[in-house]
């Protein structure tokens, strides 16, 4: 028996396909070896990437989303009116044989001109940057995190058992008591009068775990430590200023916004990594069109 072949509708039929690389990116307008260009990532090719689509009356492009290098095409076709379908790389990797970047961007203009890819979902340009915000935070948290498991790896280290008589070392008695060895102060009962008073143990418990062997190679990397943790929370506050400030700017754009009122929450403790925004309960519910988020249990 002969070999059947199947036809499909064209679906798009201006549609362009993007091998998107780290040093240049295939771009595929039809099947034919002519069909195929490839440009490199510098700003000028990348708009000379988009003048040559729009030349051949291309409409549409899909690409894959290879790590971050597709951002700046991506902005940079959408600038010149192209529609851009961002695809997810796993829908465009079922191309039989040897795998090369001109079978690649082939086979994603073969799928998008047959309608067969769906684009990822991407925020609007308001939500990306108050996103870039946020994880930027989340990475100094992160990095604050693998410094106080230091901090109490050299307190371990240099006998101070302050984990078992604070429940936070970087709370605000461990935070005193730290910082106060750190300028020198090794005397465990002078060390205790930092205790705070919601602290359950008392300061007679509190000394009888600080008699250290005061091994100075430790105490030189508590402070380092220390210095770090310190610098971090700072930036942390740093973000949580840009935060506010950008979720105000958006909000003085919309006095609808602005009038509208949620209940107010009764007290709770607050995590110490929670952002520190003024009224974050009123201004949560401004920016979320009158959706109360903080009602959701955790």
């Amino acid at each position: 028996m002969g070999r059947k072949k199947l036809s499909m509708e064209i679906i798009n039929s201006h549609a362009a396909g993007i091998d998107v690389g780290s040093r240049s990116h295939y771009v595929a307008i039809g099947q034919l070896a002519q069909d195929v260009k490839e440009f490199g990532v510098y700003a000028e090719e990348l708009t000379a990437l988009g003048q040559w689509l729009k030349s051949n009356d291309i409409t549409t492009v899909a690409m894959e989303s290879t790590g971050d290098y597709w951002q700046n095409l991506f902005a940079e076709l959408i600038r010149q009116g192209l529609e851009v379908v961002l695809v997810n790389g796993k829908f465009t990797k079922h191309a039989k044989g040897k795998k090369t970047d001109v079978k690649d961007c082939r086979w994603i203009q073969q799928l998008h001109t047959l309608g067969l890819l769906s684009g990822s979902f991407l925020p609007d340009e308001t939500t990306e940057q108050l996103r870039t915000y946020c994880r930027q935070r989340g990475n100094w948290i992160d990095q604050a995190a693998s410094t106080t498991h230091k901090m109490q790896k050299y307190l371990k280290f240099l006998n101070f058992r302050l984990d078992v008589v604070v429940k936070d070392v970087c709370g605000l008695t461990g935070l005193a008591i730290i910082g106060d060895i750190c300028k020198g102060n090794l005397d465990p009962f002078e060390l205790a009068k930092h205790r705070h008073y919601n602290c359950k143990k008392s300061t007679e418990e509190i000394a009888k775990a600080l008699h250290g062997n005061n091994r100075e190679d430790y105490l030189f990397g508590l402070k380092q430590e220390h210095d770090t943790y310190l610098f971090l929370q700072k930036k942390i506050q740093e973000c949580d200023k840009q935060i506010e400030k950008f979720i105000k700017q958006e909000l003085k754009k919309s006095p609808a916004k602005t009038a509208l009122k949620t209940t107010e929450k009764p007290h709770k403790r607050i995590n110490k990594n929670a952002p520190q925004i003024k009224n974050l309960n009123q201004v949560a519910y401004q920016y979320f069109e009158g959706v109360d988020l903080l009602t959701i249990e955790g």
